[in-house]
């Protein structure tokens, strides 16, 4: 599978598993040897099982979610994703805003996941031409 297709299958499984707040979607897009970091300074979390963790963590402390995600940028097997989302919990709103940088293997299964995001009080809108 190609860089492209792969970022594309990793937008949209994300997608699937953050809209419906099901893990699985997003377990199914990271190969067993997968690294997963969720943030810079945390510990890395390892294969489809870390990815799987994460994102139940993180689905089970929003009780909403309004996300979406830029086009890909894509380079060979690796690429770049913009996402924006304003996140609900406990009746307080939240920014969350990032990009996860990814390398894929030749079956487009990430081997890699790094995200770099920043979180701010409040719903706020992407800047303009924000994911062009």
């Amino acid at each position: 599978m190609d860089g492209e297709a792969a970022a594309r299958r990793w937008v949209e499984g994300w997608t699937r598993g953050w809209r419906a707040h099901d893990p699985e979607p997003v377990a199914a897009l990271y190969s067993a040897e997968a690294v997963f970091l969720s943030h810079p300074f945390r510990q890395p979390l390892r294969g489809s099982d870390g990815a799987r963790e994460y994102a139940r963590r993180a689905f089970g402390e929003e009780d909403a979610a309004d996300f979406r995600f830029a086009e890909p940028i894509v380079s060979g097997r690796r690429a770049a994703v913009e996402y924006w989302a304003v996140l609900t919990s406990g009746g307080r709103e939240q920014t969350l805003a990032g990009t996860t940088v990814l390398h894929f293997d030749e079956d487009g299964l990430v081997v890699r996941h790094l995200d770099y995001w920043a979180l701010d009080d409040g719903a706020r809108q992407p800047p303009p031409a924000w994911g062009r």
